[in-house]
Parts: C-alpha cells; sequence; structure tokens
C-alpha cells in the first residue's frame, strides 16, 4: 500500500461526540486531544512522515468564552506533556499560525517545545494554533512587501517557491492527502495554498473514535485515486 508522505486533518466532531454521551463541549475535546496522540504513533508506524493537526482557528475565538478557556488550558496541559512524548516517539513538533495572538506562557512552551524537539528524527507533527490560511497568506505578504522596501527581494523575484518560503509551512512538502472528520464537507480556511494538488477525505466519523481502521481507510481511498497533474498520471 502506497503511504502518502503528508496527512493533513481537520480534527472535527469533539462537541457533538460529547453531546451524543451526554458529556459537556469540553469532555469531548479532551478525548479529542488524546486521540491526536493515538494517530500520531499510529501514522509515524505506517510510514506517514509528516502529519499536520487543525487544533484551533483563528474563527475559533468567536466561540463561547468558557469555551475558549477550556481549550486554551487544554492546550497548556498539552504543552506541558508534548515534550516527553515527542522525545519518547523521536516527533519533530512545530506549531503553525500566528503565535502573536496567544498569551506569552503559551508562546514560551512553545518556544520550548519546539526547540527541544527539533532534533528529533521521527514523525514530523505540525499542530496548527490560532491558524487561518488567509490569514496566513497576509502576513506573508505583508513580510514580502517589508523585504522588498528593505531592498532585500525584487518584485519580478517574487514566484510560487518564494512566496511559500515566507509561509508558516515553508520547508514542508504540501499534503498528499487530507482528512476531515465528523461529516462536514468544506475546508474551513485551512492550508489553502498547500492543499492545491491534495486528494480530499471526508468521513462521518467524529473526531474521538476515529480509529487506526479509521485511518487505513482513509489511506485506502487515497490508493484507489488516480492522482493526474495537468493531465499527467503522477508515477
Amino acid at each position: 500500500m502506497n503511504v502518502p508522505k503528508h496527512i493533513a486533518i481537520i480534527l472535527d466532531g469533539n462537541g457533538r461526540w460529547a453531546k451524543a454521551k451526554g458529556m459537556p463541549r469540553n469532555y469531548g475535546h479532551v478525548q479529542g486531544s488524546k486521540n491526536v496522540e493515538r494517530i500520531c504513533e499510529t501514522a509515524y508506524k505506517m510510514g506517514v512522515k509528516y502529519l499536520t493537526v487543525y487544533a484551533f482557528s483563528t474563527e475559533n475565538w468567536n466561540r463561547p468564552d468558557s469555551e475558549v478557556k477550556a481549550l486554551m488550558k487544554l492546550l497548556r496541559d498539552y504543552m506541558k506533556t508534548c515534550i516527553k512524548t515527542a522525545n519518547k516517539n523521536r516527533m519533530k513538533v512545530r506549531v503553525l499560525g500566528d503565535k502573536t495572538g496567544l498569551d506569552e506562557d503559551i508562546r514560551t512552551r512553545i518556544a520550548q517545545l519546539e526547540e527541544a524537539s527539533k532534533d528529533n528524527d521521527g514523525l514530523n507533527f505540525q499542530i496548527a494554533i490560532n491558524y487561518g490560511s488567509r490569514d496566513e497568506m497576509i502576513r506573508a505578504m505583508r513580510r514580502m512587501a517589508k523585504d522588498c522596501m528593505e531592498g532585500k527581494l525584487m518584485p519580478q523575484e517574487i514566484c510560487e517557491d518564494v512566496f511559500e518560503g515566507y509561509l508558516d509551512t515553508h520547508d514542508i512538502p504540501d499534503p498528499d492527502l487530507l482528512i476531515r472528520t465528523s461529516g462536514e464537507i468544506r475546508l474551513s480556511n485551512y492550508l489553502l495554498w498547500q492543499l492545491a494538488y491534495t486528494e480530499f477525505y471526508f468521513t462521518d466519523v467524529l473526531w474521538p473514535d476515529f480509529s487506526k481502521e479509521e485511518l487505513e481507510k482513509a489511506i485506502e481511498y487515497y490508493n484507489r485515486k488516480d492522482r493526474r497533474f495537468g493531465g499527467v498520471k503522477e508515477e
């Protein structure tokens, strides 16, 4: 089986999963967080090199204050344990998104995690936090404009490769497969530039229930696709 080099996932359905069980939404987020660790380990064992998950979008700030606070607490707790998890599984962790919008203690923990895991040679694990693809591209264009004003970049030098170098995902290959759980069929402002030639897989399974078997189904779907680029079949 041809395993995708890079899989991106939109983690969706935590709240609905909890509601179906008569539990508060925050319980669903906690269980969803635990499932991220399981899927990271599973994906790496299957041969996936890069895994990128959508944890908290720029639009998620519009959720009720109590839920946002609970998500930030969950993020803080996750950052505390992730260094140990990363070293155990040899994960190289990188956070995508506008970190300036996060509290200082979270930014500090992110920096510590990225530094501690930078030399690990296992799964390359990207977490999108306070991330929105339009925001990412605007931030990239502002940095390009600044470099142009300072004479570091000439407008005629701007091409796809140069632009990609300013994105949060610079040096990371584009996803081969996107998975979205919970039955929603939209991208929700996620990796819009990077998903130009990605295969999409949508499943009704809610994220906390997304298992190794469900990941295998997604990869089997990917293998059935006749991938073509510009009318030429990918070899």
